[in-house]
C-alpha cells in the first residue's frame, strides 16, 4: 500500500471508530509523522516540463542528466530525480542513432569455378576418438565437385608442414 492509501486508512480508522492516531497509525503499520505529512503541490511544474521539452528539442542528444546541468546553469534549482521523472512522463527519450554504413572494399562475391580442378578449399579439422584420445584431419576438397581429393589424419599435424612456404 502507497503512504496516501495508509493516511486515509488511519483517517477512517479514527472518524469512524474514534481510534487514536497512535492506535490506528500502529494498526495500518504507519509512522505518526508520515500520517500527518500534507504534500505541497507543485506550482512551477508545468513550466518546468515546458523548459524541458524545449531544451531536449533544441539538443535532442542530450538525456536528463545534461538537460539537469542546462536547467541548474539557468538557475533553476531541482533534483535530478524530478528532472528523471518528469523527463520520462513526458516521453523524452534520446533518439537512437542509425547504423553507420561502412564502405564495402569493392572485392564482390568470389567468382563460382565452372569445372573440376579449378579451386580447391583447404581445411584443418579436429575430432576425438572413442576412449578421449584427440585427432586432427587436413583435408582438400575440390569446390566444384564437392569431392575429397586428400585426407591426413592424425594425432598431431603441425599446420606450418601444410604451408606453401
Amino acid at each position: 500500500m502507497t503512504p496516501t492509501v495508509r493516511r486515509a486508512a488511519v483517517g477512517r480508522l479514527r472518524s469512524q471508530f474514534g481510534f487514536s492516531e497512535r492506535r490506528a497509525c500502529a494498526v495500518v503499520g504507519i509512522g505518526r509523522s508520515t500520517a500527518r505529512y500534507r504534500g505541497r503541490p507543485r506550482v512551477d511544474e508545468p513550466r518546468l516540463r515546458q523548459r524541458l521539452r524545449e531544451l531536449a528539442a533544441e539538443r535532442p542528444r542530450f538525456g536528463y542528466r545534461r538537460l539537469h546541468v542546462l536547467l541548474r546553469r539557468e538557475g533553476t534549482v531541482v533534483n535530478h530525480k524530478r528532472v528523471e521523472r518528469l523527463y520520462r512522463e513526458e516521453g523524452l527519450a534520446v533518439r537512437k542513432r542509425g547504423r553507420k554504413r561502412v564502405a564495402r572494399d569493392g572485392r564482390g562475391r568470389a567468382v563460382l569455378p565452372t569445372g573440376p580442378n579449378q579451386q580447391w578449399a583447404v581445411d584443418f579439422l579436429s575430432d576425438a576418438l572413442a576412449w578421449g584420445r584427440r585427432i586432427r584431419l587436413f583435408a582438400v576438397v575440390d569446390v566444384f565437385t564437392r569431392e575429397a581429393l586428400a585426407i591426413e589424419v592424425d594425432t598431431s599435424l603441425p599446420g606450418d608442414a601444410w604451408c606453401a612456404c
